[in-house]
């Protein structure tokens, strides 16, 4: 197995991070992988996959580029650069736009393009005409940039919301029971085995270290079922660049949303149960299939705390939904009333 060891103060300075481009590099391996996770997913291919492969057709050097930089255990590396961990949660107004962290991508070296793509071919010659093209970041980029304005920019706000209901969710889970909660499901594979060491793959990796004054581990989420690790290094003798100090090491988990917000977050208001109960409350209704605190609802829905509340208290009186304490938190749930109201609406 492959594990890093992390250092106490490289947990505790440890932060969830939005990023744009993770956003839509897990857009693009979705489309390139063409199958679905849930019923959400799967209109959203059928609605971009088409256009997708239609672009890959008119550039066959850039759909053997994807091919070969999206490899079976092993993506290239200069595909997943690191976040800079600008995208705090907690600070919307500093999340990084697409531009900035593309920049960053097209200016890597197509020497170190092939070098990666070579690895993440498992060592396997690179095609002919991906040894002689002089432009693989750009395409990459430029690809990327396709796909971010055309599949993901229209889902963005709601995309970001179940981000920030998911990371509000493994906060929770941090304050009752640590970091060992926290992580235990973030990702297949990944378990904090105690002795500052986090079990970071099942795969046979070498150990990394995560020590000292310049370590920085960020966790980004991405509404996509897609999961991956980057981490760069910053030699001392270079200046700081792209909000990277000298001397700064910075490693990353990406791993997809819980899968109970993702799909809620998608899942459409039936168009009687609006009319009932009005579009937003409606749409807490349809949240709570699985139970959720006041704040998720907030991320959730976009709606105010003052809003949500009243939904709540409304729907509470009507007994189609309760509520129960898990530690500091309430929770919120569909009683059978709720259910069967649910119900009639799908035919169920």
């Amino acid at each position: 197995m492959g594990w890093w060891e992390i250092s106490a103060d490289t947990l505790a300075g440890s932060r969830f991070v939005i990023s744009p481009l993770a956003e839509a590099i897990a857009g693009l391996k979705t489309l390139q992988r063409g199958t679905a996770t849930h019923p959400g997913e799967r209109a959203w291919l059928d609605t971009h996959l088409p256009a997708y492969r239609e672009r890959l057709a008119g550039d066959p050097l850039t759909a053997l580029l994807v091919r070969a930089a999206l490899g079976h255990r092993w993506n290239a590396t200069f595909l997943t650069p690191t976040p800079t961990g600008d995208g705090q949660v907690s600070e919307a107004a500093e999340t990084p736009s697409l531009d900035q962290e593309l920049a960053r991508l097209r200016e890597t070296p197509s020497a170190t393009a092939r070098d990666d793509l070579t690895v993440s071919l498992g060592g396997r010659p690179l095609p002919g005409p991906l040894r002689r093209a002089d432009d693989l970041p750009r395409r990459t980029a430029d690809l990327l940039e396709w796909v971010w304005r055309e599949a993901v920019l229209p889902y963005w706000p709601q995309r970001r919301r179940i981000i920030e209901a998911d990371v509000l969710a493994r906060t929770a889970q941090l304050s009752r029971g640590g970091w060992a909660a926290a992580l235990a499901d973030m990702r297949p594979g990944m378990r904090w085995l105690g002795a500052n060491r986090l079990q970071i793959t099942t795969y046979d990796h070498p150990p990394r270290e995560l020590t000292g004054a310049g370590a920085r581990l960020l966790f980004v989420p991405v509404t996509p079922h897609q999961t991956w690790l980057s981490w760069d290094v910053r030699p001392p003798h270079c200046g700081g660049v792209a909000g990277r100090g000298p001397g700064e090491r910075r490693s990353a988990v990406v791993y997809p949303c819980s899968g109970a917000l993702a799909e809620a977050g998608r899942a459409p208001v039936p168009g009687a149960l609006g009319a009932l109960l009005g579009p937003a409350r409606a749409r807490v209704l349809v949240l709570l299939g699985t139970p959720k605190s006041t704040t998720q609802l907030v991320a959730l829905t976009g709606q105010g705390l003052g809003s949500v509340g009243r939904h709540l208290k409304v729907l509470l009186d009507a007994r189609l939904i309760g509520r129960r304490r898990t530690g500091r938190s309430v929770l919120y749930y569909r009683t059978a009333a709720g259910e069967v109201l649910m119900g009639a609406q799908t035919g169920g």
